[in-house]
């Protein structure tokens, strides 16, 4: 069932909760006007690495002022963090069934450089929705939107590292699916989109459809 509206922030390798929405609803607004905030999808993702949950973040150049503008902000080249994200997630993902058949698709954004993490985060969700088969009327925004009409829906700070999707999200039930270390960890819920596609492949489209449900 296809929702009308809604805004989200940018995220890096936003998690699957994130991409039911490019799947359910009819216009995405990502957002690029907004504050820049620290500890949250803008840039880090959560993957499952051997030992459980690990959390990859982007550095980024700290702005000159507080309230820097998410489309301002500039990726740091510090601490080799192209090498270090790339070795974990292969070293993740390396035996699930999907890897091989993917990692030419996302070696490239290891290896380039972005200057702006709006830009990085926008080519890599595209680069996923095409892999997975959607095809969201996605755009960003142009100024930063305070009140919302009927039909539009505000997620960008509600899909959050540090919230629980229990209770933010009604209409996110996350499907079980394969997971190459579920044997030593057990299911985890709602970890970056790359856990899903890599161990699932082209049936990831099935389970997002199937982890989103309409109030």
């Amino acid at each position: 069932m296809e929702k009308e509206t809604i805004y989200l922030s940018s995220a890096y390798l936003a998690p699957i909760e994130y991409y039911t929405k490019l799947w359910a609803y009819e216009h995405v607004y990502v957002e690029n006007c907004d504050h820049y905030m620290k500890q949250t999808y803008r840039n880090r993702c959560t993957i499952a690495a051997p030992d459980g949950p690990l959390a990859l973040s982007v550095p980024i150049i700290k702005p000159e002022t507080l309230k820097c503008p998410m489309k301002d902000i500039r990726i740091s080249d510090h601490g080799n963090w192209r090498h270090l994200h790339w070795n974990a997630l292969e070293s993740a993902y390396n035996h699930t069934p999907f890897f091989e058949y993917y990692k030419d698709d996302f070696r490239p954004f290891y290896e380039q450089k972005y200057e702006f993490l709006a830009d990085f985060n926008d080519a890599l969700c595209r680069l996923v929705c095409s892999l997975i088969g959607i095809e969201p009327q996605m755009e960003r925004t142009t100024t930063y939107q305070t009140t919302f009409a009927p039909g539009e829906d505000d997620f960008r700070d509600r899909i959050h590292p540090k919230k629980d999707f229990r209770t933010e999200d009604p209409d996110f039930y996350p499907q079980p699916y394969y997971q190459v270390f579920q044997d030593r960890l057990g299911f985890l819920p709602n970890l970056s989109i790359v856990d899903l596609l890599f161990n699932m492949g082209p049936e990831s489209l099935l389970v997002l459809q199937a982890g989103y449900r309409s109030a």
